[in-house]
């Protein structure tokens, strides 16, 4: 018996119908090993020696492995062909020897692009040996990462208090999001008109035409800086005589994309689907691995962590031949396109992504798939054949119009517009585009000296724009181009930032928080060379380096090293206010904005004497006078205008009862309704303001029935106990004899009555599960361990259950649409971390704040392995 070893159940499925009854094939279930946890796993000291870990799920996968390779005929290891698809084989290999399992028994190496039939026998023909360089670099990388993440993170969390953690790539990711926030909040936009005059041939059809010279002098684009200016020129073309002067065509060829590399198909189908890059990458991972179709399971897809462009010659000739049965001959070119990667520090030369099969074409495999994973496959099939198809061919033409002015001087407007002779290309599929602006269309036919008639002279207003924040995909494409991270980083990466709160995403694109805001400004001042964009990218040159076979990969720890951990002693000494009079400096554009009266941005509103600055509690920074505690003055990091005002608070009124004022203010915690002022040391009545509730359009009206919560509605009937609606952590809710059950909106804790509260309470008390969560979805039973598999709903969100392991379900999935296989991938790869830790358990006292203090510091060090593994 021949066993075949590949990375997920559903692979095997697949790969093991092609095989026959010779072979075995059996899943890995990604990495078997792994870097432990807390500090110690890598040693500079030892040469750079890991230390790597095996977790109790893992190895019961490996006992499964090694039992079934004892008197095995072959051991064929198939994983990924992929830098990690290369490591993981080798942990495997390194692991078997260990239990000395391998004996004779031979060991071959085979990668296949596609999971079909064709490929995976192909790849069996033509086995080799593990490819050292390329796991050097693997262990390089992941060495690199697990001493950045360890290292510095620690630094952040006592220099820093309530900052998260650090990571080699996600520093630099956060530095640009938050280097162009700064851009934006240093912008000052210019004013600048435009005069655009409405013409119309002799014909009736109207177009426009744009100034560009006045009084014989070529127009720049900020030579019409005010409305003084820009009337006195529409005063002059008002009634004056227009004369076409010149008309110019040129016809241009539009070449299409090249076909799907990694981070193109996650910026495309972020401006196109709307897909998160995680998303995206979970939804081809299915494509590659195998769909069943029409009883048969295989792979629709070419393998989906790339970045090269180039296509074999066997599936260009079968693309040409299906655009040309489609569209006919003019479609296809005369010879076959040949692209390049443009990626900085191309490597893994793979095939660019692509359909394994072009007679699959989407309506005849959609009822296969899911809607999502039809999309995504419809996006590769068109841009695949739009990569060989024809140029479109676009005649941009540019007309120059004479204009005689009322005012005697010469003046000129130009028209321009485009018109599609032949779409190529185009009739397939069109690439998108980040921040386009709108092509103009087509002209009327005119003529030299042809006169016209001025209809309307408009002056329009205009003012300069900052650059846009980064998108998902304009951020991948940065990336990409300054050569920082691979191609199959990026989606963990974005979602390390989110996930630790350091970016927030708002209409598809990133905000930088200021936790976000204050780390990276930390790191600029202290450790400035590592979050480099220049630095970094020569770090990803020499990697690749290593995986060529062209450096040693633990010189290249040993040089990164030396400087780091000296950059690390230097600040060992730092106190926490230092710390902060940089940061002061740093952020002071952002934290401490300019009044626009003159005053001092750094005056503390309250006191009038004390200095605002930067301050660290248990929760993270926020901004304190410096005449604390005579002076207890606090607020937000950023609060300007409307939000600066709240922090003194707006009055909206008084309440009828008391006669006190009613307040909206905002503190550290954010936006809040106040009930009069303290008194003698007793706090006043506060409410919080409902998520999504804009703090500034709160009436007196609501901020009362706020300040009323939680409402009685009623007596349980079965309980005698009182039933209340009101708001809390999780948002609104009703309760009764502490069982509570959520409340669709808002409003609801407001309007919901006695019927409705008890059926919601018997509704979610019937649905409990043994830990308190309700069954939202059965997915069915586990394809190879058995036990069925659920989605629920937590107190922490919905996550998806196998017998004692669960899984979060990401926050861009929609739980209710989770499919049993992305369930059975989800729940592997939190298996694949281990148990979670436990609390130490609270009978003996004297024991119990070492145990906090120990769990607290188990939760950063997972933390910051996860930061390491991203």
């Amino acid at each position: 018996m021949n066993i075949v070893i590949v990375e997920s159940p559903a692979k095997a499925k697949t790969v093991n119908k092609y095989l026959g009854s010779d072979y075995r094939v059996l899943a890995s279930y990604g990495h078997v090993r792994d870097l432990p946890s807390k500090n110690g796993s890598v040693l500079p000291d030892n040469d750079f020696e890991m230390l790597w870990d095996v977790d109790p799920k893992s190895a019961k996968r490996l006992n499964e492995i090694a039992q079934a390779v004892k008197g095995a005929d072959k051991l064929i290891l198939a994983t990924d062909p992929d830098r990690e698809g290369e490591a993981i084989s080798w942990h495997l290999l390194q692991v078997l020897d260990r239990k000395k399992l391998l004996g004779k028994i031979p060991v071959e190496r085979v990668v296949f692009n596609a999971v079909t039939k064709e490929a995976v026998l192909e790849a069996m023909r033509h086995p080799r040996q593990i490819d050292e360089p390329l796991v050097n670099a693997y262990l390089a990388r992941r060495a690199l990462d697990y001493l950045v993440g360890f290292t510095l993170s620690p630094v952040l969390w006592r220099k820093l208090p309530g900052a998260r953690s650090a990571g080699r790539v996600q520093s630099v990711a956060l530095r640009l999001v938050c280097d162009r926030e700064l851009e934006i909040e240093r912008f000052k936009a210019q004013e600048y008109w435009t005069i655009i005059a409405a013409l119309a041939t002799d014909k009736k059809e109207a177009f426009e035409a744009r100034l560009f010279s006045a009084e014989g002098e070529k127009l720049e684009k900020f030579d019409i800086p005010d409305a003084e200016n820009a009337e006195r020129l529409k005063a002059a073309l008002e009634g004056g005589r227009f004369t076409v002067a010149k008309i110019e065509s040129k016809s241009q060829r539009r070449n299409p994309a090249a076909p799907f590399t990694t981070s193109t198909l996650q910026q495309e189908a972020s401006r196109k689907l709307g897909f998160s890059p995680r998303q995206t990458m979970q939804l081809a991972q299915r494509l590659y691995e195998g769909v069943d179709v029409g009883g048969e399971a295989e792979g629709l897809i070419t393998y989906m962590r790339t970045d090269g462009v180039q296509i074999v010659p066997e599936a260009v000739s079968a693309i040409r031949k299906l655009v040309t049965g489609l569209f006919g001959d003019r479609y296809v070119p005369s010879s076959p396109r040949q692209y390049e990667t443009k990626a900085k520090n191309a490597q893994e030369a793979h095939e660019a992504i692509r359909p394994t099969d072009f007679s699959k074409a989407p309506d005849k495999i959609g009822r296969y798939l899911d809607a999502d994973g039809l999309k995504l496959y419809k996006l590769i099939w068109q841009r695949t054949l739009a990569s060989q198809a024809s140029s479109a061919e676009i005649e941009r033409t540019s007309v120059d119009i004479d204009v005689a002015g009322t005012d005697g001087k010469p003046y000129g407007v130009r028209a321009t517009g485009s018109v599609i002779r032949f779409d190529g290309f185009l009739k397939i599929y069109e690439e998108g585009v980040d921040d386009a602006v709108g092509e103009d269309g087509a002209l009327p036919a005119m003529s030299e000296g042809q006169a016209l008639d001025p209809r309307d002279i408009e002056a329009k207003q205009h003012f300069t724009e900052p650059p846009p924040r980064y998108s998902e995909a304009t951020l991948i494409k940065k990336l990409e181009e300054l050569g920082i991270g691979r191609p199959s980083t990026y989606a963990s990466t974005l979602n390390v930032l989110r996930e630790r709160d350091y970016v927030r995403i708002d209409k598809k694109r990133l905000y930088p928080e200021d936790k976000g805001r204050l780390v990276t400004a930390f790191l600029e001042s202290f450790f400035k060379r590592y979050v480099e964009y220049d630095f970094t990218a020569d770090l990803e040159e020499k990697l690749d380096l290593i995986s060529a076979g062209e450096l040693q990969w633990k010189d290249v720890l040993r040089d990164f090293w030396r400087d780091f951990i000296g950059a690390v002693d230097d600040i060992g000494d730092l106190r926490i206010t230092q710390v902060l009079d940089a940061l002061n400096d740093l952020l002071g554009p952002h934290v401490f904005p300019d009044t626009g009266d003159g005053g001092d941005p750094r005056a503390c509103p309250s006191c009038g004497e004390g200095q605002l600055s930067l301050k660290v509690g248990k929760f993270g920074a926020f901004v304190g006078c410096s005449n604390y505690p005579d002076c207890r003055f606090t607020r937000q990091l950023a609060e300007t205008g409307d939000k600066a005002a709240l922090a003194d608070g707006k009055v909206l009124g008084t309440d009828p009862e008391t006669g006190f004022e009613v307040s909206v203010r905002t503190g550290r915690f954010g936006p809040y309704i106040q009930l009069g002022e303290a008194d003698g040391g007793e706090k006043p009545k506060r409410a919080s303001i409902p998520k999504g509730t804009d703090p500034e359009a709160i009436e007196l009206d609501r901020a009362l029935a706020l300040l009323s919560l939680p409402r009685e509605i009623g007596t349980h009937p079965e309980t005698g106990k009182p039933i209340t609606a009101g708001y809390g952590r999780y948002g609104p809710y009703v309760q009764s004899d502490g069982k509570y059950a959520s409340l669709s909106t808002p409003e609801e804790v407001f309007e919901v009555g006695a019927n409705r509260a008890i059926a919601l309470l018997a509704e979610k008390a019937a649905n409990r599960s043994p830990r308190g969560s309700s069954v939202l979805k059965e997915l069915g039973e586990h394809p190879t361990e058995g036990g069925k598999v659920q989605v629920l709903s937590g107190r922490y969100g919905p996550y998806v259950k196998h017998a004692k392991t669960n899984a979060t379900i990401p926050s861009d999935r929609a739980p209710e649409e989770v499919t049993l296989e992305e369930a059975v991938e989800l729940i592997a790869a939190r298996a694949a971390k281990g148990p979670a830790k436990k609390k130490a358990p609270a009978k003996k006292a004297a024991a119990k704040k070492p145990a906090k203090k120990s769990a607290r510091k188990s939760a950063k060090s997972k933390e910051a392995a996860e930061e390491a593994a991203s």
